[in-house]
């Protein structure tokens, strides 16, 4: 079973290197990681240039097109998220491969928590899937932290919601997923971890915008 590794990215020159290190780092490295380039007007491009990534450019702007671009440039199995500001545990990728090997499952989620800040943000994301999961009644995905099979991606492809102003992606391909039959796994265990800049720079966003956009998302789809 391989992998492949999808990075949505626009302007990402502050982080992006740790992110494609902690890629090398790991345990057992993707089979191909692909940076999807939205538009950047900063070095990400020219940082991600010197890891053995492949790098595609996605000239409509927003976060699903610049998912979805990268989903269908993939070539393997299962396709693994996460966002250019996350640091990988060693693990991260050894733990996608046992899970669909060892169970029948469409998607795979885990928590987050924020690296650089010191109260227990895992406990915060936790709290956030389950509420999600209540309002949905299936689990939610969670961008920098997921992965799908290739099989249901090709499945639901020309289906999920590209306008980011109407609907959250994330929650919008879970519904879609689960629409089409999709098993949607839950693993505690499965850990990511990114920065803490959105909730920094831009409350607001995080606990006013995020809910609503999630809202609409479930209420446009009913």
């Amino acid at each position: 079973m391989k992998i492949s590794l999808v990075i949505p990215t626009y302007n990402e020159e502050r982080y992006i290197k740790k992110c494609l290190e902690s890629i090398e780092q790991q345990v057992q490295k993707p089979d191909e990681v692909i940076i999807v380039n939205n538009n950047s007007t900063d070095r990400t491009v020219e940082i991600a240039k010197k890891f053995n990534v492949k790098i595609i450019n996605e000239k409509q702007q927003g976060i699903s097109f610049a998912r979805n671009r990268g989903f269908n440039e993939t070539k393997y199995d299962i396709i693994a998220r996460c966002d250019a500001d996350c640091i990988l545990p060693k693990n991260w990728v050894r733990h996608i491969k046992l899970s669909f090997e060892n169970e029948q499952a469409d998607a795979l989620l885990g928590p987050l928590y924020y690296y650089d800040l010191k109260i227990p943000t895992k406990k915060l994301f936790i709290a956030l899937v389950n509420f999600l999961k209540v309002f949905l009644g299936h689990y939610p995905i969670i961008g920098p932290n997921f992965a799908i099979t290739k099989k249901i991606w090709n499945k639901i492809k020309g289906d999920v919601c590209n306008d980011d102003k109407i609907v959250h992606e994330d929650i919008d391909l879970s519904i879609h997923i689960n629409k089409a039959g999709g098993k949607i796994k839950y693993d505690q265990k499965f850990i990511n971890t990114l920065s803490s800049r959105r909730l920094k720079n831009n409350p607001y966003s995080f606990f006013v915008e995020y809910p609503e956009r999630c809202v609409r998302t479930i209420r446009n789809h009913k």
